[in-house]
């Protein structure tokens, strides 16, 4: 059964269809991949998902609702989380101020219980509990975003280019954190800009070129690919 379906969604700035009528579904414990060159609409894709931008036509459904008309805040309730590209931590507060408002809308021990879990992922978050954020190495404040968002204990986890601009051993780091959160028990819907180790961590995969789906099925099927290789991974067509 399908935690989000999406149909014919578009996405438009202006005059511009950044996001031609997509359909895009993923299933509960899923960890789904989104890659595309730049500009190709995955981000605005994950922006209409979470409410950031409007999405009309088209439909979006979330654990059996219809979001139509949903604010950003009320889906992030629901369980549909995003981490934007970016990162977006509070520069001024604390790590563990960041965590906190992670769970701004729940109270009580279990809140406790998660910002151990998330420490116990990212052990430098821990180091660092009452370092600012804006302090934090790259790498660090993606942690930091990951964990944040984990606080609202997601049903999905949308992931918005989390490797971008981080030292290759701390982009895998974070990818392997990302495959540890799936195999817990988290929804992932991954856009990624390293489409090996997306395709090689991810169930399912779906290639975005110029605001629409062109390839969608098993992720290592596409990581075989000819065509997926030769755009993506760099490597000439046999």
């Amino acid at each position: 059964m399908s935690l989000l379906e999406i149909r014919g969604l578009e996405v438009r700035y202006g005059g511009i269809r950044a996001v031609k009528g997509i359909d895009l579904e993923v299933a509960g414990g899923e960890l789904v991949c989104l890659i595309g060159a730049n500009g190709a609409g995955k981000s605005s894709t994950l922006r209409a998902i979470s409410g950031l931008a409007s999405a009309a036509p088209g439909a979006i459904r979330f654990d059996g609702g219809d979001l139509a008309g949903v604010p950003a805040f009320r889906r992030s309730r629901a369980g549909l989380v995003m981490v934007p590209e970016g990162r977006g931590v509070f520069a001024q507060l604390s790590v563990e101020e960041n965590l906190a408002m992670g769970a701004y809308a729940r109270a009580g021990a279990e809140v406790g219980s998660d910002r151990a879990r998330v420490f116990e992922l990212f052990p430098r978050l821990a180091e660092r509990r009452n370092q600012t954020a804006g302090t934090l190495s790259g790498g660090e404040q993606q942690m930091l975003a990951i964990g944040r968002a984990l606080m609202s204990r997601p049903k999905l986890l949308a992931l918005d280019e989390p490797s971008m601009g981080l030292a290759p051993i701390v982009a895998q780091k974070i990818l392997q954190v990302i495959r540890d959160i799936n195999r817990a028990g988290v929804t992932v819907l991954l856009v990624e800009q390293n489409a090996q180790a997306a395709l090689s961590l991810a169930h399912r995969a779906y290639v975005m070129e110029s605001g629409e789906i062109k390839l969608s099925g098993d992720a290592r099927a596409l990581l075989a690919n000819p065509r997926v290789r030769e755009a993506y991974l760099g490597e000439a067509a046999a």
